[in-house]
C-alpha cells in the first residue's frame, strides 16, 4: 500500500478511474496524459446493486423451482438453489427465516395453497 500524507494513493487512483466521467475535460486530460491513468474499463467497474424487489423476485423463482422438484418448502439451511432468469444464472441461498412481508408480497406466496 502506498501512503502519502495519510492518503492511500491506490484508493485515490481507483476512485478517479471509476468516476472518470464525472471529472471535467481538463481533469480527464491531466489524468490520462500527465499521470498516465486511463479510465476504468467496463470489466473493472462494479456491477450495479440489486434492488430488494429484484432479490425478492429471484428468491420467489428459486422457491417455486425447489417446490416443483422436491414437493415441499422445507429447505435445508445450507441449500443453494441455482436458477436461470433471463440469461442470468444466480445461486441464491434459500434459508427459511421469519421474513416480514410487505403488503402484496404475501399474495405471491399464497398462490400454491397452504403449506404441508
Amino acid at each position: 500500500m502506498v501512503v502519502r500524507q495519510d492518503e492511500d494513493l491506490r484508493r485515490w487512483v481507483r476512485a478517479r478511474r471509476l468516476g472518470f466521467d464525472k471529472l471535467t475535460t481538463v481533469q480527464q486530460w491531466m489524468l490520462e496524459h500527465i499521470l498516465g491513468i486511463p479510465p476504468a474499463t467496463d470489466d473493472e467497474k462494479p456491477k450495479p446493486r440489486t434492488s430488494q424487489g429484484e432479490k425478492w423476485a429471484l428468491h420467489l423463482v428459486a422457491a417455486r423451482q425447489f417446490h416443483e422438484r422436491e414437493k415441499h418448502l422445507r429447505v435445508p439451511r445450507k441449500h443453494v438453489e441455482t436458477i436461470t432468469v433471463s440469461g442470468r444464472g444466480d445461486g441464491e441461498d434459500q434459508e427459511q427465516r421469519g421474513v416480514q412481508l410487505r403488503p402484496g408480497r404475501g399474495s405471491a406466496t399464497n398462490t400454491r395453497g397452504p403449506r404441508r
